[in-house]
């Protein structure tokens, strides 16, 4: 029996196909997000850059279990399960919000609070079975506290109100950075969240110099008051992270954590391995 696995942020999408608990083919495509992508868009890439490296498999895969940002609704996740099926001809697959993943990963089978912080945040506190709370998050214009947008967000406001210092804000323009560069990237580029998160990788290029650990202190605290503090008894559990925010950034937040009286408990960069063990059979 094979099983199709995804986890997909809105970066990218990690596929893996398993047979029994053989990885049997990994692949990589962009990430979706089905508030920002129609599913004739999404059918467009599978098409393109996931079914040709799936054809010779697709008559034996038996289950699909597809994990993503905005998957939160049963609209969204009928348009993903439409888009799988016009894309790879698989139907009736399993599409799960991201939280899951990230909570199965995290925490497998024990109480915690399972956090996002890649291109955007999300978190939830877990009993080692379902989701049983989650502070909502609106995305990458209101909130994505300690995400890559908030992140990216922040550098540029910074920039444009000419808070930079001046190596760092030379250093920023002669990457190609410029204010109609990004305001044509923000209003009138599609996944503008995306195009934040990427300004985030210029920023960690200079995470030693003391400007950026203060930008980067201020979204971690936004984080853990914004998110985290709104839990039930959020301090009797242990903090997980997923993400490349989280993984490249851990001392940092695991500091912050410690300042508003939290104990950091697994930091992993994908889920993708968890997900795999706990599909494997």
């Amino acid at each position: 029996m094979s099983v199709l696995i995804a986890d997909s942020g809105s970066t990218k999408t990690d596929w893996v196909l398993l047979n029994g608990s053989q990885v049997v083919k990994e692949v990589k495509t962009i990430g979706f997000n089905p508030y920002f992508q129609t599913q004739e868009a999404i059918v467009a890439e599978l098409n393109k850059n996931l079914r040709p490296h799936l054809e010779s498999y697709l008559q034996s895969i038996d289950q699909v279990h597809y994990y993503g940002t905005g998957c939160s609704t049963a609209e969204n996740c009928q348009l993903i399960q439409k888009s799988i099926g016009g894309g790879l001809g698989l139907q009736n697959a399993n599409v799960w919000h991201d939280l899951l993943a990230a909570a199965r990963a995290l925490c497998k089978r024990e109480w915690g609070i399972a956090c996002i912080l890649g291109t955007g945040s999300n978190s939830c506190l877990y009993n080692g079975q379902d989701v049983l709370e989650n502070v909502p998050s609106t995305g990458y214009l209101w909130s994505d506290y300690g995400g890559g947008s908030q992140i990216g967000k922040y550098f540029i406001r910074d920039y444009f109100e000419d808070r930079l210092p001046a190596g760092l804000k030379a250093a920023f323009e002669a990457e190609g950075y410029n204010r109609e560069e990004i305001l044509n990237n923000v209003y009138k580029k599609p996944v503008p969240g995306r195009y934040l998160a990427s300004v985030s990788l210029f920023v960690s290029k200079h995470k030693t110099h003391s400007y950026v650990i203060g930008l980067l202190t201020e979204c971690f605290d936004s984080f853990f008051i914004q998110q985290i503090g709104k839990y039930t008894n959020s301090h009797n559990y242990k903090i997980h992270t997923v993400g490349s925010i989280g993984f490249y950034y851990r001392d940092l937040i695991s500091e912050v954590a410690k300042k508003h009286g939290y104990e950091m408990g697994n930091v992993i960069q994908s889920p993708i391995e968890g997900l795999i063990n706990y599909h494997s059979h």
